[in-house]
């Protein structure tokens, strides 16, 4: 399935060609990325990823760093690539959003250890809890990242019954910070479906 193949420089757009059609792949991509932004109360969003939003990371990348050396593009490759789902899972950007500052670092401490307590349930079965940040660590004894990078990983069972027509719900479990999304909205499940082989 398409959707799952990781990234080549073969897919990337030449600095140049990129330039002409930067305005129209944005908008394609603002357009899929919509139905791909989970809410989880007011201070914090899960933004899924796949083939098509590492596409444009990596081309916005390339244009801004103004790289066009094959060593270059082979490293923003593969610094975005493991953030394409792999058919069993999906992945997420997560976001914590406090527009205070010191807001923010008060919570950012409250919340340590909260990109574990993130969760995805399927119909009836146990909450799939998220595996964050595998690259590297985003949080120390101090406080957690306002950024995390999310592995959501199904059971075969769960990714059949997301397949039928299965509804989820996503939320974060954690002594500061409780919410739950029920049903997820379905265009979300309809988007996030492409993801799973």
């Amino acid at each position: 399935m398409t959707t799952m193949q990781k990234l080549t420089r073969e897919d990337l757009y030449s600095l140049e060609k990129y330039a002409d059609i930067r305005g129209e792949f944005r908008e394609r991509v603002l357009m899929h990325k919509k139905d791909r932004r989970i809410d989880l109360g007011t201070n914090a969003a899960l933004y899924f990823e796949d083939r098509l939003t590492m596409q444009y990371q990596v081309q916005e990348m390339l244009r801004i760093e103004r790289i066009f050396e094959a060593d270059g593009i082979n490293e923003e490759l593969e610094a975005y690539n493991p953030l394409i789902p792999d058919g069993s899972n999906w992945k997420a950007t997560f976001m914590i959003e406090f527009p205070e500052v010191e807001e923010r670092r008060k919570m950012l401490q409250l919340l340590r250890g909260v990109e574990d307590r993130v969760y995805i349930q399927v119909a009836d079965f146990d909450r799939v809890f998220a595996i964050a940040d595998e690259d590297l660590d985003r949080s120390d004894d101090e406080k957690t990242s306002a950024v995390h990078f999310l592995r959501f990983e199904f059971p075969p069972e769960q990714v059949t019954a997301l397949k039928g027509g299965a509804t989820f719900a996503a939320g974060i479990d954690h002594d500061n910070y409780r919410v739950e999304i029920v049903p997820v909205a379905d265009a979300t499940r309809r988007s996030l479906l492409a993801d799973l082989a």
